[in-house]
């Protein structure tokens, strides 16, 4: 059911400095560095496969969210809620919808469906810092 994990969303007190250490310390790709709405966001490739990471300014917390892609949400949901899941927040990333959750351990987790593909290539190159 889950596809992959696309995605770890990294709670970032300072996303320029984390996005400097990711890139020119540990070589990572920046896809891009976004400053609006009050907050920055900036995605780096760290390998060519997925998961990329994440820096956003907005999270709360200080541990990460697993962000894994599900073909179909309301299946997906239906699916997870049967085996005892408790959906958590629900909000939109640029790609489509996400329910976020905390399982029973601590992790932060997310399940999203890809209802907009290609919309990070919009964001691609996009450097506001």
């Amino acid at each position: 059911m889950l596809e992959q994990l696309d995605y770890v969303y990294t709670p970032s007190r300072d996303v320029a400095a984390d996005t400097a250490y990711l890139t020119d310390v540990l070589g990572g790709t920046l896809v891009f560095a976004i400053e609006a709405m009050g907050t920055r966001v900036a995605m780096v490739r760290l390998t060519e496969t997925p998961p990329a990471i994440v820096l956003a300014g907005h999270l709360d917390g200080d541990q990460p969210i697993l962000v894994y892609r599900v073909a179909d949400m309301q299946t997906a949901t239906e699916e997870l809620g049967g085996r005892g899941w408790r959906e958590g927040h629900a909000l939109e990333i640029p790609q489509g919808p996400v329910r976020s959750f905390v399982a029973p351990g601590g992790q932060r987790l997310a399940i999203y469906e890809l209802a907009r593909p290609g919309v990070i290539e919009t964001f691609t190159g996009r450097r506001d810092f």
